[in-house]
């Protein structure tokens, strides 16, 4: 432990911004209802995992450091010492075994915010140097290279012009293209960089559709990563930088809104949470693409035949998407459109599960058996629908579903919006 890291990691209880920490650190009543939300706490049955022990954690710090009766009498108040103890406590409970979801919150009988307080948490372990190695090595390829896998920008261009190459020989989309680094237009897209990495056809979906739709808009090679990990590490300066960068490039080509790609994650991060990071207001727009194919349907910018896509869909609902993000009607809307049923997961919607990779869990290569492992609960709410496709509009759940998919055998077929979108579309009419 270094004296000097630990001190600044204390500061964070001891000088919150506004009263809102405090508040929830003294709000908690142990009842013990959270537990029942958390997949965590349901696949392994330990007392560990429930989530009011997570925010516990931290309180207890605050009782030790920033109260009377925790300094002079700890036992007494149940408050502990920063500690190697403690630290490892913190980032086994805080980091690998939770991804920050919010299902706990929906079912806190008191509305504690526990995401929250173990982001609180994540911020101070940070402070001290002890993000688990994998997530760090995340965020630093995206400080220093401008994306989270490090992708080469020459690497980068060759995928889009192989899929812009690949677009142009379907009926319909020979004149269609995706535009680089061209100024002036109305929006900038980002993506996950998971999409040139793994999943391109995701992109010539995306292009497919802005064509169809007449769009204005461009991809950026210097920034197009929407994510933001070091939201998830607890780094602030990290995040902010990260967040800044995109800012940048919004301005310096010129676009007058910033299209969020499909993650989760980066959408809260850009959307909801940058502007405290930057401590300013953006001066464009933010739009997720789920909103934005919503109003191109309702406007009928694209026309779409549901009858082409002829398999059985159930769909997976992103937490920071549809829990965090109010978007449960656009969703629906959009995949209805595009899908002659959808056989809804149970439960589904603000209270579905999370698919287990939130929280920069599917990062942390530390934790990736107990990731699978509470995977195993949207595995059987999959198997349980009969589905033969499960749509989701994040790219880090798709990851995670194809890794529970292949874990636990279910043969199903994991696909982002765009492509359901895009294979319903009706060209020339």
């Amino acid at each position: 432990m270094n004296p000097e890291l630990t001190e600044k990691a204390l500061d964070i209880l001891r000088h919150p911004a506004d009263s809102k920490l405090v508040t929830h650190l003294n709000s908690c009543v142990h009842c013990g209802l959270c537990g029942t939300s958390c997949l965590f706490f349901k696949t392994f049955d330990d007392p560990k995992f429930i989530p009011g022990k997570k925010v516990d954690l931290v309180a207890s710090l605050y009782r030790r450091y920033c109260t009377t009766m925790g300094k002079v009498a700890p036992k007494l108040t149940h408050a502990r010492d920063l500690d190697d103890e403690m630290i490892d406590e913190m980032v086994d409970s805080l980091y690998g075994a939770c991804t920050m979801c919010g299902r706990c919150v929906a079912h806190c009988s008191i509305g504690v915010d526990i995401p929250f307080v173990v982001r609180t948490g994540r911020r101070m372990l940070a402070t001290m140097g002890m993000v688990p190695k994998s997530l760090q090595a995340t965020v630093d390829a995206a400080v220093n290279t401008g994306n989270n896998m490090g992708i080469p920008e020459d690497e980068f261009v060759d995928t889009i012009q192989w899929m812009e190459e690949e677009m142009q020989d379907e009926e319909g989309f020979e004149n269609a293209t995706i535009p680089l680094n061209e100024p002036g237009k109305d929006f900038l897209y980002t993506l996950n960089p998971r999409e040139p990495k793994f999943f391109p056809l995701s992109i010539a979906a995306a292009a497919k559709i802005f064509h169809a739709a007449g769009e204005s808009w461009t991809l950026s090679t210097k920034m197009y990563d929407v994510t933001n990990y070091g939201y998830f590490s607890g780094n602030d300066e990290e995040a902010t930088i990260i967040a800044k960068n995109m800012y940048d490039e919004v301005k310096n080509l010129g676009c007058k809104t910033l299209i969020l790609g499909e993650c989760g994650h980066g959408t809260r991060a850009l959307r909801w949470e940058s502007p405290n990071y930057m401590k300013e207001t953006p001066q464009f727009e933010m739009v997720s693409l789920v909103e934005l194919l919503e109003k191109y349907i309702k406007t009928g910018r694209i026309k779409l035949d549901k009858t082409l896509n002829t398999k059985k869909y159930t769909m997976h609902d992103p937490c920071n998407i549809t829990r965090n993000g109010g978007l449960f009607q656009a969703l629906r809307f959009v995949v209805k459109s595009a899908v002659p049923e959808l056989i809804e997961m149970d439960p589904y919607g603000n209270e579905n599960f999370c698919c287990g990779g939130g929280g920069g869990m599917l990062a942390m290569s530390e934790y990736n058996e107990r990731r699978l492992k509470v995977g195993e609960i949207k595995a059987n709410q999959i198997r349980a629908t009969g589905a033969d496709v499960v749509i989701t509009p994040c790219h880090n759940c798709v990851d995670q579903l194809m890794q529970i998919d292949h874990t636990y055998k279910l043969g199903v077929e994991i696909k982002s919006i765009a492509e359901v979108v895009a294979d319903a579309l009706v060209m020339g009419s």
